[in-house]
């Protein structure tokens, strides 16, 4: 059985990275995944960090993440999946109800529906890595 989640789908929604869950992180409270996860991308530049994490939603912490005019740590690809593992992580894990969700699904294989962002999702056609969404059947196994 497949499930596949995003943002705009109320019953799966709470998957999403821009599911407004916060957690904590170093005594830092992130909103979001997104917050988190796109202010790690400019770690050098604290004001930066701060802006993306205060962002008003999930979603402008995402588009002032992706600011082409911005530039990115160096070594952002390779540790771009260590980043949303620590978020993962810390969103379900400091949730309980997040996490008895998470674990609820089973051995059902969680999809991360994108037509546009074929490393961390995948579309209906099956096309794409679905990085997130093999993440979080990791983090599931890991708290069964």
């Amino acid at each position: 059985m497949k499930l596949y989640f995003h943002s705009k789908n109320p019953t799966t929604a709470w998957l999403s990275n821009l599911s407004p869950h916060g957690f904590v992180v170093e005594r830092v409270k992130w909103p979001s995944v997104e917050h988190f996860y796109q202010a790690q991308k400019y770690a050098g530049d604290t004001s930066l960090v701060e802006k993306i994490r205060k962002a008003e939603s999930p979603l402008k912490a995402m588009k002032a993440g992706q600011d082409r005019s911005l530039v990115v740590c160096a070594d952002w690809e390779t540790r771009k999946s260590e980043v949303m593992r620590e978020a993962l992580a810390a969103k379900f894990g400091q949730n309980r109800r997040l996490k008895q969700m998470l674990l609820a699904t089973g051995d059902t294989e969680l999809i991360h529906e994108s037509g546009s962002d074929h490393f961390w999702g995948q579309n209906q056609e099956g096309i794409g890595e679905n990085r997130l969404g093999v993440m979080l059947m990791e983090l599931r196994d890991s708290f069964g």
